[in-house]
């Protein structure tokens, strides 16, 4: 927290991630000017403060109305929105912004490799887990047979960044032969419903789909 002072003297914003209620509380303390409330579903590393236990989290539908409820600043909804659909239900559990990383993992300006293309092209709700086996923090990716052996043996792991020096050979290995069994594929338990299009063009269907289901919302009021 002792960086947020400086940079907000210098005129910069500051967005920071919380897991918990707990956390939007300190970094409310702290100073931050906005808070992205991270759900257990959101792909990538999470953006807890400490390690925890890479088999805990909250859901993003019971996470935004508690920070909601806890703090001040804008909340920014993070972890299995992809459609106008969870736009609109994230606003109405009382988001003021939603932040949508995996639903952009198609398109055409991303650049994630062959093999985590074709991952996010056929994933399901059900094809991830959060995982300490490749970093040493808890990170949401595609299970694979290395990442489940893993989470059975229950030795304790060397820290972040340590662990990505003993997984990276493993990675390199599985990428060289052309599967996945070892690779570090990250996404969010939402990738079904990301769509293969530019990005402009997907900002602007996620824009038009949300404004319809918040229509829509209020209309069902």
């Amino acid at each position: 927290f002792d960086a947020v002072g400086p940079l907000k003297s210098a005129g910069v914003k500051v967005l920071c991630t919380a897991t918990t209620v707990e956390e939007a509380r300190a970094l409310e303390r702290a100073g931050v000017d906005a808070i992205i409330a991270q759900g257990w579903e959101a792909g990538g590393h999470r953006g807890s403060f400490a390690i925890n236990a890479d088999d805990s989290g909250v859901g993003l539908f019971a996470l935004i109305p508690q920070i909601r409820d806890a703090v001040t600043v804008p909340v920014i909804a993070a972890g299995g929105i992809a459609d106008g659909r969870g736009i609109a239900a994230a606003f109405a559990l009382g988001a003021d912004g939603v932040q949508i990383g995996t639903a952009f993992l198609l398109c055409p300006e991303a650049a994630p490799s062959p093999a985590h293309r074709a991952a996010v092209r056929s994933g399901s709700e059900a094809d991830t887990r959060l995982t300490l086996a490749h970093s040493g923090r808890p990170a949401r990716a595609r299970r694979t047979p290395y990442i489940d052996a893993m989470a059975q043996d229950r030795t304790p792991l060397p820290d972040f960044p340590v662990m990505y020096g003993l997984s990276a050979p493993l990675q390199r290995a599985a990428a060289e032969r052309g599967d996945d069994d070892c690779q570090f594929l990250l996404y969010g338990q939402s990738a079904a419903l990301a769509r293969e299009m530019p990005a402009g063009a997907l900002v602007e269907k996620l824009a038009a789909e949300g404004l319809a289901a918040c229509a829509a919302l209020g209309r069902a009021g």
